[in-house]
């Protein structure tokens, strides 16, 4: 059973082993143990990789398997540039809960509503908070990106212009 070091300053700074899902238990003393499940687990392999075109029309997608995984709740791909497409985009807001963009190779600029333009590279990350304006600017040749999403089902709306 896996357990948890937790340190209370408020009690003399004494060390206590919790379990960790006991933590976030509304009752203490009533935590249940979660069930053992394997539903849900899914493993990824860049050899396996299969990209296939998707909402841009520039990029091509890889389906991490978390979609389906999670029934919906979460997505998570990875995003390179297609080959010989042109590049095109227009200012859009996604209706998302939570969305990460993560960058493994490469570099992209974006336009933030109230931030400007943020470059990314390799090693760089950003959380795009729901409903934020923006607009890509530009990528490398060989860009390649982590994005994970809540909901995996969510909507882009174009709007007119990234600060309003």
């Amino acid at each position: 059973i896996p357990i948890a070091l937790q340190c209370d300053p408020r009690k003399d700074r004494k060390h206590v082993l919790k379990r960790p899902h006991a933590l976030y238990s509304r009752d203490h003393a009533t935590a249940q143990e979660p069930p053992m499940t394997t539903t849900g687990f899914v493993a990824s392999h860049a050899k396996d990789a299969a990209f296939e075109r998707g909402l841009r029309s520039f990029y091509e997608y890889r389906d991490l398997g978390i979609k389906k995984a999670t029934e919906g709740r979460v997505a998570a791909h990875v995003i390179r540039a297609a080959a010989g497409t042109e590049f095109s985009s227009q200012p859009h807001a996604h209706k998302t809960e939570f969305q990460l963009v993560y960058i493994l190779k490469g570099w992209i600029e974006f336009e933030y509503e109230g931030q400007g333009v943020v470059r990314l590279e390799a090693g760089s990350c950003v959380h795009q908070p729901p409903n934020i304006r923006h607009r890509e600017l530009g990528h490398s040749e060989d860009i390649e990106m982590l994005e994970i999403v809540l909901p995996a089902g969510f909507a882009t709306e174009e709007v007119p212009s990234v600060n309003g």
